[in-house]
């Protein structure tokens, strides 16, 4: 059974413009994803969101309950799950089917889906599946969605230093899921900013999961209330929790790469409130 997980309650506005650093951190910073020869998960209380990672190295890794936290016989009883490998080959078996994921491909996981298995195609350069998982209200059938399938968007420009692509990867005019949704992007060498203008969406929480962070290089990303901003800086694999109520953008000291992940009442992509930079404080 696995038990490696924590939990993150949810936290208010208010609540949050009096922490410091470390309170920021305890409670919106997800630092112990991609751990050898584990699935981990930080089960949060928005939108009863799940964010993990499974790393299988020698052994290839069950998908089991966690039964005092889900209270469920399987994992995927009442769930969805949505996967995106930033590691080396892998491969997920799902009720007997093999579904091969290469580096920046995507699995859906519909609700009901009982025996999930994580393997590595080489323990020395293992898969690093990154895990999103959100309830479920009725049972869509298991994709996969290469990079070929992506819907892509080339947004920004090198004058604003935000050139990049957003590989939409799991979202509803790609593959049918409840209510989770997720993709990734990657800036341009020379490009820092990872959204501009910054925005919420009230009827959603997001999660930012940073990857291709170099060891000595840092994002800092940006939340908060768009008058009341606060930042943390991220290293490599490390993911936020971005509340309903909080804005998200972030800059880094070099370009990389991340993973989005979205749940709530609304599927579509667009529907966000944006921010000028000209009006945060």
């Amino acid at each position: 059974m696995n038990k490696d997980y924590e939990v993150r309650y949810a936290v208010g506005q208010n609540e949050a413009k009096a922490y410091d650093t470390e309170q920021l951190r305890d409670a919106f910073l997800a630092d112990k994803l991609m751990q050898a020869g584990k699935i981990y998960w930080v089960y949060s209380h928005y939108e009863r969101f799940m964010v993990g990672s499974a790393v299988p190295t020698g052994s290839p890794l069950v998908l089991d309950t966690i039964s005092d936290l889900l209270k469920t016989e399987f994992f995927t009883a009442r769930r969805e799950l949505g996967i995106i490998n930033v590691g080396g080959s892998g491969k997920v078996e799902v009720n007997g089917d093999i579904y091969q994921l290469e580096r920046e491909e995507a699995l859906y996981i519909g609700k009901g889906e009982h025996n999930v298995t994580f393997y590595s195609n080489d323990a020395a350069n293992p898969a690093k599946f990154y895990l999103n998982s959100a309830p479920a209200h009725h049972a869509y059938p298991s994709k996969k969605v290469g990079k070929q399938e992506a819907n892509v968007l080339h947004m920004g420009s090198p004058a604003t230093c935000n050139e990049r692509d957003i590989n939409q990867l799991l979202i509803n005019t790609v593959v049918d899921t409840c209510q989770l949704q997720m993709g990734l992007t990657r800036l341009k060498p020379g490009s820092i900013w990872n959204t501009m203008p910054a925005h919420q969406h009230d009827r959603r929480n997001e999660v930012y999961f940073y990857f291709d962070v170099e060891p000595e290089q840092a994002v800092c990303h940006f939340m908060g209330e768009p008058k009341q901003t606060r930042h943390l800086f991220v290293s490599n694999e490390q993911a936020v929790l971005s509340p309903p109520w909080s804005i998200h953008c972030g800059a880094g000291t070099s370009n990389y790469a991340f993973i989005w992940g979205m749940t709530g009442e609304n599927l579509d992509y667009d529907d966000m409130d944006k921010f000028l930079a000209s009006d945060l404080r």
